[in-house]
Formats: C-alpha cells, structure tokens, sequence
C-alpha cells in the first residue's frame, strides 16, 4: 500500500491534526478501505487485529452493507435523497457517488461531528452538475437543527432514506438511542427508508470494546440482535430482514465474517 501521506491526498496533515497519534476515525478508514490515515493509524489497527481478528472483517462488512443497501435504495427503490448520519471518514465510493450513478440529480446529506471527518468534507462535497451534496457538522442527536439545516438540502416532504451506518454504538444510553431514531423516522414522508447496521457483542469484541473506552476513546456499545431490531419497530421489513451484515442481500464481492459480528436491515416508513 501507498504511503499514507500519499493516500491522505498531502504531504503534510492538515492544520490541527495530530498525525503521531492513532484518531478512531483514522485507523477505521483504514480498516475500510479508505485513504484517510496516517502510519501510526495503520499501525494501531494491525495491532488491533493481532488481538481481534474479526475487527477487520466488521469494518469491510459495515461499509460492504452500505454500498449494497444504498445501491438497492437508489436502483430498485427508486429513493433519490439520503440522509447519512455520522458518515465518518469518506471511503470511495461514497454515499453520494453510488446514488449519482442511477440518478444525477440524486441529493446527499453527510452528518457528522467529528472534527477529523469535519477536515475532510470537501471529499463528500463534490458531485454531478444536476444533484446536490452537503455536509453538515452537528451532533446527530440533535434532531431539530438535524432536520433544519438537512432541509436545506432535501425536501423531507418527499421520500428519503436514513442511514445509521454503525455509528449508534457511540450512543451508550438504550433509551436514547431508540428516540433519535424513532424522533427521525417519524420526521421523515411516508414511502421513506431506514438503513441501520450495528455492531453486536462477540467474547472479543465486548474485551476490546472496554479495554478500548478505558484508554479515554468514545465508547462503542455492543448491542445483541434483539436490541438492534427494536430500532424497526413499526417499520415495513425489506427482505431478507435482520441478519448479519454479508447476508443482507450478497453479491459476488461480499466478504464472509469469520462471525456473526454486526447486524443490518433495511425497512420502510409506512
């Protein structure tokens, strides 16, 4: 692989970026593909595998999930708006550039908080002539300045498709992770789509999870499948339903999990 500077699109990091100290966002852009990290992100997430091996699998699965769901969405569903809810790091291809591909005049939102992902927008904000991207830096559970500056952009009077791509996780509390979803969900025109993956709990996982929030890392909480399927409650299911990430529709570049590590589905708002 190319040297990261390389990949980072620079020869040095941007102001306010620290580049000899692993950032989350970083070693998962790498983990997924992208070109936004630096040596010492690769290097803490090869360690991180050593120690968790299905890490790697979970990071290509959830952003594998996307591609499909976003494609089946734009393609077969016909949606050409999207919400993205705490996007991350950008990793070609993105949300804006899948949908674009069946209608240029497809319409994007990226939402994220992060101040790395923040530096990095420009690459969400390039798009066709006809269609229309932005990026938004709020918190996500801030659900009325959410749907007021997202307006600007899409027109909520018309169908949509939210996406939570793993990223609820960073939401500890239960209760509160279910009213943004359900606050959005009932925010959005009926004949819209919810795209939701999470990760869920393995022996592994959950000891890197914790050891990872004692090193003063935003927490990820785990949550079994039962937890994950009451974020559709309400919701139309889209089959195959929920099921673990590579089963969602696979098609002949779909990586197997060494485990059931995560778990997406794709429903309609009625």
């Amino acid at each position: 692989m190319s040297d990261a500077s390389e990949l980072a699109g620079q020869a040095f990091p941007p102001t306010g970026v620290d580049d000899t100290v692993p950032h989350s966002a970083r070693w998962w852009n790498y983990l997924q593909g992208g070109k936004h990290w630096y040596p010492v992100d690769r290097e803490a997430a090869e360690a991180f595998i050593e120690q968790v091996p299905e890490l790697g699998d979970l990071a290509m699965s959830s952003r594998e999930f996307l591609w499909r769901t976003v494609r089946w969405a734009a393609g077969e569903a016909g949606i050409r708006q999207f919400l993205d809810l705490g996007a991350g790091l950008p990793a070609e291809p993105n949300v804006h550039e899948l949908a674009q591909r069946q209608d240029p005049s497809a319409r994007v939102v990226y939402l994220d908080n992060d101040a790395m992902v923040t530096l990095q927008r420009h690459a969400y904000l390039t798009c066709t002539p006809e269609g229309a991207t932005a990026y938004l830096d709020a918190d996500m559970r801030d659900t009325a300045r959410v749907l007021r500056e997202a307006g600007r952009t899409l027109d909520f009077d018309q169908p949509l498709a939210l996406i939570f791509s793993d990223v609820l996780g960073h939401i500890n509390n239960d209760n509160q992770a279910l009213t943004l979803v359900r606050q959005l969900v009932d925010s959005v025109a009926p004949g819209s789509y919810l795209i939701l993956s999470h990760s869920a709990p393995s022996p592994r996982l959950s000891a890197a999870a914790a050891a990872y929030a004692e090193t003063g890392g935003i927490p990820y909480r785990l949550r079994p499948i039962d937890q994950i399927a009451q974020f559709f409650d309400g919701l139309e299911m889209i089959d195959p339903g929920l099921v673990p990430m590579p089963e969602w529709r696979p098609d002949a570049t779909t990586r197997p999990t060494r485990e059931d590590v995560g778990y997406g589905a794709v429903a309609r708002i009625p």
